[in-house]
């Protein structure tokens, strides 16, 4: 399914293998960078897959020989699977590139989201994703990660945002790269279920916050 929004088309691509789905972000990546056609963002969900990034740390990955796919995008080890919305949006950046900015929208989309839904959430110094604030139930923890790479000025790679998914995957791993904070969902801090279905149109409506430098 195909959605035109104000910037940029999202296209739902549903239950997607992670090899599959980087193979569509190239063929798409060099599609935007000829101008053949314009700003497109992936959003759908994967089989259960750790993938690591070019941070990644060995004592980061998973400790039982659980297969790992390493990638090209910043960032460290994290668990992409069901229950989880991923995006990757396939942008054309404005010059001159300023991928910190962009990684702030994306932020800012996911920000605005968790809102939508009643769970306010944040950005953290020093620490890319969205994040739940320290409180009585713990330290703060990552609800939503993003992990980026720029090539020719267009992104690829970007974020996920867990919705009802198991949150046992994270325990296999250091997330991020990050051992002192945890991860949740939006079901687990809301106490009621938020499912990927839910998700999707609410993220779509947001898309254009990633093309859309702010005023």
């Amino acid at each position: 399914m195909t959605a035109t929004i104000p910037g940029l088309t999202a296209v739902r691509a549903g239950v997607l293998d992670y090899q599959a789905a980087w193979d569509e972000q190239r063929r798409l990546h060099e599609s935007v960078v000829a101008g053949e056609r314009g700003d497109t963002v992936l959003l759908l969900e994967h089989p259960s897959v750790y993938t690591a990034g070019k941070r990644t740390e060995p004592w980061d990955r998973p400790m039982d020989g659980t297969p790992v796919v390493d990638v090209d995008r910043g960032g460290k080890i994290t668990w992409h699977g069901p229950g989880q919305l991923v995006g990757y949006p396939i942008v054309r950046l404005p010059d001159p590139v300023d991928v910190v900015a962009y990684v702030r929208r994306t932020e800012q989309l996911l920000i605005d989201v968790c809102a939508e839904f009643g769970l306010a959430a944040g950005q953290v110094e020093g620490r890319s994703g969205v994040w739940v604030p320290e409180d009585a139930r713990g330290p703060a923890r990552k609800v939503a990660a993003i992990g980026i790479r720029v090539a020719r000025g267009v992104t690829l790679h970007g974020f996920s945002i867990n919705c009802d998914c198991d949150l046992a995957y994270f325990d296999r791993i250091v997330p991020c790269g990050i051992r002192d904070a945890g991860v949740t969902s939006l079901t687990a801090e809301l106490g009621r279920p938020i499912t990927v279905a839910d998700m999707l149109p609410v993220v779509e409506r947001h898309l254009p916050t990633l093309v859309t430098p702010p005023a």
